[in-house]
């Protein structure tokens, strides 16, 4: 139970709550474990539940209407994902593959509901953030529509610095295992567009990149790139 409770409590949806009201959400929260390339779920199925990363890797995509995938987030232990049915019961907007093996929390909405019925300030505390999330969300949207491809890139860049990365030095380290064609698949183009303008910020002295990692030299440079 307290596991679930510090779990929760790092949870961005459950930021505002108090920890009588987590206890309560604790109580409701069911493990699974995931192997690595399995799915949570799959874009279009019926959404039963928001979960909670515990531990390993969760990719995030969304299919494209030419058949591409799109990478929307890669999710850490302590993030939840999946909450946006848990008010509408509609279908899963994404798919979740497994990277890493995982141990997942499942919250079931019909057991979410049935608290909020009987804790309304519950719903009220969620609703604020969740409300934050999807100003963010529409932040993501405006720059792949408004934003040439290497603007793109840069605002993910500094995005996953904001969320993922930890200062060593002068340096931000984001230890994400992403290649290429998953960074190219976030910013919406092709890995040749993507590999050309890393090496212009390689060659600058912005940043380093390779399979383990994302190495930020100069974050100040790299936002007047913006």
């Amino acid at each position: 139970m307290q596991n679930n409770v510090k779990y929760l409590r790092k949870c961005h949806l459950f930021t505002e709550l108090s920890d009588l009201q987590l206890t309560e959400i604790a109580k409701l929260v069911r493990d699974r474990s995931y192997k690595r390339g399995s799915f949570v779920f799959l874009e279009d199925d019926p959404g039963k539940a928001l979960y909670i990363l515990k531990q390993g890797q969760i990719k995030l995509t969304k299919r494209t209407e030419d058949g591409r995938e799109h990478i929307l987030h890669f999710v850490h232990p302590g993030e939840v994902f999946a909450e946006v049915v848990l008010f509408d019961s509609g279908n899963y907007p994404a798919t979740a593959e497994v990277q890493k093996d995982a141990i997942i929390g499942t919250v079931r909405n019909t057991d979410m509901e049935r608290l909020i019925i009987d804790n309304p300030e519950i719903a009220l505390s969620m609703l604020n953030i969740m409300a934050r999330r999807l100003r963010i969300a529409q932040e993501k949207v405006m720059n792949l529509a408004l934003n040439d491809v290497r603007k793109r890139l840069v605002f993910t860049l500094l995005e996953m610095s904001a969320q993922h990365g930890v200062q060593k030095g002068e340096n931000v380290v984001i230890t994400l295992s992403l290649t290429n064609q998953e960074l190219a698949s976030m910013v919406g183009t092709s890995r040749e567009t993507a590999n050309r303008i890393i090496s212009e910020l390689k060659k600058k002295g912005i940043l380093d990149i390779n399979r383990q990692q994302i190495i930020i030299k100069d974050r100040k440079q790299l936002r007047t790139l913006l």
